[in-house]
């Protein structure tokens, strides 16, 4: 009786190890499946990395470079000061923006003054263009700049 105290592995569930280098007979004799001479035929280390072009001047050396990026740079979830006139709201914070799909709570809010703002609103963001800021404390609304 077979139990799983006793099981054997089905008849072909198992293939032998592939023995390389022992005669024409086995058909992996002589260059043992390494084909002939070349980098990948020789013992030893010879990983290629993906990027090597075979000693063609790399792309990374054959494209122009010009500028600097900074590694300091913010970059702002924008929201207009026509979109806030849509909300309800009359305390705007990010996390309001980001229930409205206007921002992501992942980035810092920047307040830009296209549009026009016709009701008071209390502003907690974290940066105001000039313009937006003469906007909103134009309609009766207060500015409010949140730290990082």
């Amino acid at each position: 009786m077979t139990d799983l105290s006793n099981l054997s592995r089905p008849e072909g569930a198992h293939r032998g190890k592939k023995r390389l280098g022992r005669g024409p007979g086995s058909g992996k004799g002589k260059t043992s499946g390494k084909g002939h001479k070349g980098q990948k035929a020789r013992t030893g280390h010879h990983g290629i990395p993906a990027w090597f072009e075979g000693g063609q001047m790399p792309l990374q050396r054959r494209v122009p470079k010009r500028g600097f990026t900074s590694p300091n740079k913010v970059i702002f979830e924008v929201v207009s000061v026509g979109q806030l006139e849509k909300l309800e709201e009359t305390e705007v914070t990010p996390e309001v923006l980001a229930q409205h799909r206007l921002a992501d709570l992942g980035k810092p809010v920047k307040i830009l003054a296209d549009g026009d703002l016709t009701r008071k609103v209390a502003l907690r963001v974290h940066a105001i263009s000039a313009s937006a800021r003469a906007k909103v404390e134009g309609a009766g609304g207060s500015v409010e700049l949140l730290e990082g």
